[in-house]
């Protein structure tokens, strides 16, 4: 790794030398002289992809690691996302405008990051998780079209795919309804990918399921649908048996749900004992299934070519039935699950993924977007006994539902929100927003907030309302994940050039670090211990 300057005269490599992985690989150098510029230690790792290194020592060495050549295309990736997104906005007139990174603290849904003011002592500004209300804002400015490559900042629990500091494309449109944004949106993903990884493959148009849809028929909100695997309520069947499981769940007002898992019906008993411990993993108490055997149709099935869980003693006909609920036939594997609705989703959700992934079903090079449409407006949150906004609290009831927030039933209020996800990741999530003040203030009421508190965080924005605020709507795409997905990374930190770990650690500059007390003096501020 030493910098060396070389001077001599190019020419063509001899046949047979010729290195294609190399850009030069065809002509070599004969020196006539060379300067060393700089020497270097030896690396604490060997600089190419062909070594595995733990992650820890690639982010303390990042400057290093970024030498390697797969993290510079991803670096080279992102650049060119970028690029392509500015162009193909500004191509329809779309302005680029910058907002504060210094904002007021406003609940969003997680915590923020707060900065304290030295010339206003006990007064903190926050750091945006999104310049959700700056682009309202912007809207009332009449600035008809904007967007902006955001940088937004969430104290949040982290995974592999969230960074307490991350990049999306924040998009912004007046007098637009939903389906010029999902429009927009889709031209913008489909010719960014068809561009920039040519090798992937696409389904046109995006397909479209509503939330209800997209829980009924996955169990997910962000389905992948590479694979199949569509899931059927089995409920009515289930209570035909005697499996007390069952029984004690529906009579608690669950439900009982599976899908079919084709080609599998051979597992063995070994094989069902991993499930089941997946299962447990994913939160579930336990999995029941049926395995199929061979036959030339269901209706031919024969008794002694079923096997089924422990309690689920059925004669044949009922698993037939079963085997037509849920789209399964000779040789297939059945899996099911009960419990209350939500939790029955969920775990059938990571069942199927952990089967697809299992299995190999999902093809890295398919880009299987969707939009998931007409979102719950609120969500009731049973542990603090209130209403929470399923995206937030700026987004609009669905048109003709603005009545039923005067009811008791608020579950049932459907939103003008909709996201974009691919292969089982939520890319975008967008809304029509509310526009008018009276509307707003009833949103916030209903979430629990205080007059004066309204009045003190949302003041500035209810009164921009009353000034002629044009219907309005957007989108924000996270670029770290987008890059990521056309990369073929499963993490997100392979695609930032200084990503922090899952703890929010930067091992590298060996933040978050203390301050020395003088600037906490400064600041007004003091440890507590």
């Amino acid at each position: 790794e030493w910098v060396l300057q070389v001077q001599g005269t190019v020419q063509r490599r001899p046949p047979g030398s010729e290195n294609p992985a190399m850009a030069t690989g065809t002509v070599e150098v004969i020196p006539h002289a060379a300067t060393i510029l700089n020497s270097s230690l030896t690396p604490p790792f060997y600089i190419t992809d062909d070594v595995e290194v733990d992650e820890s020592l690639r982010l303390r060495y990042r400057y290093l690691d970024l030498r390697r050549p797969k993290m510079y295309r991803n670096l080279v990736l992102r650049h060119k996302v970028v690029k392509y997104i500015r162009d193909f906005l500004d191509a329809r007139e779309f302005l680029e405008i910058e907002t504060p990174i210094l904002i007021k603290s406003t609940p969003e849904g997680a915590r923020d990051f707060l900065v304290p003011s030295r010339m206003q002592k006990g007064s903190f500004y926050a750091l945006p998780q999104s310049p959700q209300q700056l682009k309202q804002l912007l809207m009332v400015s009449g600035v008809e079209r904007y967007f902006q490559i955001a940088r937004c900042f969430r104290d949040e629990d982290l995974r592999a795919d969230r960074q307490p500091e991350f990049t999306q494309l924040d998009l912004e449109m007046s007098f637009a309804d939903e389906e010029d944004i999902l429009q927009l949106t889709e031209e913008l993903y489909t010719g960014l990918v068809e561009s920039l990884t040519p090798e992937k493959t696409l389904v046109k148009p995006f397909p479209r399921l509503t939330y209800d849809e997209a829980m009924e028929r996955y169990g997910s909100d962000k389905p992948d649908l590479r694979f199949g695997m569509e899931m059927a309520d089995a409920t009515d069947l289930a209570l035909e048996t005697e499996f007390r499981v069952f029984h004690s769940v529906i009579q608690a007002g669950g439900i009982v749900k599976g899908f079919a898992v084709k080609g599998q019906g051979h597992y063995t008993g070994s094989n069902m004992r991993e499930l089941e411990q997946a299962a447990k993993d994913a939160g579930a108490a336990g999995l029941s299934h049926l395995r199929l055997g061979q036959a030339s149709s269901i209706e031919a099935l024969e008794e002694e070519a079923v096997q089924l869980s422990p309690g689920l003693r059925m004669p044949v006909e009922w698993s037939r039935r079963m085997a037509q609920r849920v789209g399964a036939g000779p040789g297939d594997l059945i899996l099911l699950m009960a419990g209350p609705a939500k939790q029955a989703n969920l775990w059938l959700s990571a069942m199927r993924t952990y089967m697809g992934e299992r299995l190999g079903l999902g093809d890295p090079n398919a880009m299987t977007f969707a939009f998931i449409t007409e979102f719950p407006l609120f969500e009731w949150d049973e542990e603090h006994q209130r209403w929470h906004s399923s995206h937030h609290p700026f987004t609009s009831p669905a048109t003709g539902e603005e009545d039923l927030l005067d009811g008791e039933d608020l579950s049932r209020i459907k939103s003008k929100a909709y996201d974009l996800v691919c292969n089982g990741a939520e890319l975008a999530s967008g809304s029509i927003r509310i526009h008018r003040r009276e509307l707003q203030e009833k949103i916030f009421t209903i979430l629990g907030y205080p007059k004066e508190e309204i009045v003190a965080r949302f003041g500035h924005i209810l009164e921009a309302f009353e000034y002629g605020a044009p219907p309005h709507g957007g989108i924000a795409p996270g670029i770290d994940r987008l890059v990521a997905m056309l990369a073929g990374s499963s993490s997100i930190r392979e695609v930032i050039a200084f990503p922090k770990t899952q703890t929010g650690a930067d091992l590298l500059f060996g933040s978050p670090a203390p301050v020395a007390p003088d600037q906490l003096r400064e600041l007004g501020l003091g440890l507590l211990e």
